[in-house]
């Protein structure tokens, strides 16, 4: 990367993270003082420690939102500010629940028992993001720290969207236009918050780097850096690694039938790639039954009954289906009313599959890992979920955008030409010539070269002068 370009790379990563100086506070969630608390206990605070800091801190960030809000409120304002008052019954009511669990002898793993070990166990799994976070936590402190850490993560994702459309061939501004978008798309806003999905988008951009490096013929390092974030994401949320493995790995045998039906050989980098993700997936699957991970049934248990606040339902999976179909009608239904997410999504897979439609496939699949998501956990209030969904737009709305940055024809007509347009270098005189002799139809008009296949040979970074012949969408001469 030349001076240039890293410059602008800083620049955008600088001033957003300045604008994140104006929400220091309140981008947390219930499930941070889990992530919070883990955090802490791996600094080397005690159980009560890492209660009492976490508790000071969500109950201080809540204060500060509901006083937010009253200062807002057209009926309320001129009240008495209630933002104390919501800080100091946060914190009694937490250090009551908190207290008697700890003195009932719920001192296991990590987290700080703000929930029943069932539930505390689904994060322990998760040892991730905890460990991002002791370095700015332990330095800075619990405020500052988180804050710095989601800068950190989010300017990452934004840098790792820089590096993956340099690698599939964008001009170095449409590549800044895809760092923008991170930043001011849901993308941005959600790697910011003290929770996973941060994390879980950086090492889902990274594998895609990844897997454009192979592409490109890079393969053994390239190759290590996929199973290397996929190991990473293991650690931060083992269900995403396997919904990255899986669908990674169902599009790359897409590929491969496409281009063995065509007659075309499957190529070197997705034979690789493909091992590396079925084996991830092999991995992930056999590491999640050996260890004492949650299994399918714990989540759905906690998805239907408050976070096991309720007993067992006994018909858990005819309710859970229940529920997805009523999920998915309701979301289309609000999608269609403000339909900027699905006009984005299309714009995005779109140009992705017509620029280089084996790595649109890769990033379709990376996006089809958010669906998988919130399906799994059909909660219409928590559309984080589904964020990775997003990572196709902010991605191949740029590629789209540089199908219009293509060179154009330096003749409009060359077949009339006899498939030869007017030689530059010659004088006015002699292409006033070549033009007033009119076309010359006997001429054999020269093919136009097709580009080379992607696993053998480097596919060049900017695009021929000259348009391509057609190919299938998924050989690798199409690639």
């Amino acid at each position: 990367m030349s001076a240039r370009p890293a410059a602008w790379v800083l620049f955008l990563a600088a001033l957003f993270g300045c604008l994140q100086l104006a929400n220091v506070t309140g981008r947390d969630t219930p499930d941070s003082r889990n992530y919070l608390s883990y955090a802490l206990s791996l600094g080397g605070a005690d159980k009560e420690e890492a209660a009492g800091r976490t508790i000071a801190y969500v109950c201080a960030s809540r204060g500060e939102t509901a006083s937010r809000n009253h200062s807002v409120d057209v009926r309320r304002f001129r009240a008495p500010d209630p933002g104390p008052e919501v800080r100091d019954e946060c914190r009694g009511y937490y250090d009551w629940s908190v207290g008697r669990r700890l003195e009932a002898g719920q001192t296991s793993g990590w987290t700080a028992p703000f929930m029943s070990e069932r539930f505390m166990r689904i994060f322990e799994v998760r040892p991730g993001y905890p460990l991002l976070l002791v370095p700015f936590v332990t330095v800075l402190g619990v405020t500052w720290g988180l804050w710095a850490a989601g800068v950190v993560v989010a300017v990452a994702g934004g840098v790792l969207v820089f590096l993956v459309l340099r690698t599939v061939g964008v001009p170095v501004g449409l590549a800044l236009t895809g760092q923008a978008l991170y930043y001011v798309l849901p993308t941005g806003a959600t790697a910011m918050r003290p929770m996973t999905e941060g994390t879980m988008m950086a090492l889902t951009l990274a594998v895609l780097w990844g897997c454009a490096l192979v592409l490109r013929g890079r393969t053994r390092g390239a190759a290590g850096l996929v199973g290397v974030s996929l190991a990473l994401l293991f650690t931060v949320k083992h269900s995403q690694a396997l919904f990255l493995s899986v669908c990674l790995a169902g599009g790359l045998g897409v590929i491969g039938l496409h281009r063995r039906r065509a007659g075309r050989p499957v190529g070197a980098a997705v034979k690789t790639l493909l091992k590396v993700t079925l084996g991830a997936a092999i991995g992930v699957m056999l590491l999640t039954r050996l260890l004492p991970y949650p299994s399918e049934s714990d989540s759905l248990q906690d998805l239907l009954t408050d976070h096991f606040n309720r007993p067992d339902r006994e018909r858990a999976w005819w309710e859970f289906l229940h529920l997805e179909l009523n999920f998915w009608m309701e979301w289309l239904r609000r999608q269609l009313a403000e339909p900027l997410f699905l006009a984005l999504l299309v714009a995005g897979g779109w140009g992705a599959l017509r620029r280089w439609p084996a790595f649109g496939v890769l990033l379709a699949a990376a996006g089809a890992t958010g669906v998988l998501s919130i399906a799994a956990h059909p909660d219409i209030g928590i559309d984080r979920l589904m964020v990775m969904v997003w990572l196709v737009p902010v991605v191949g709305v740029p590629l789209l955008l540089a199908e219009f940055d293509r060179p154009r024809r330096p003749y409009p007509f060359p077949s009339l030409l006899g498939g030869q347009p007017p030689n530059p270098r010659s004088s006015i005189a002699g292409g006033a010539k070549e033009f007033a002799a009119g076309p010359n139809f006997h001429s054999p008009v020269q093919a136009h070269p097709a580009r080379p296949a992607f696993e053998d040979e480097a596919v060049r970074a900017d695009p021929p002068p000259t348009p391509v012949s057609p190919a299938h969408p998924l050989s690798p001469s199409g690639d």
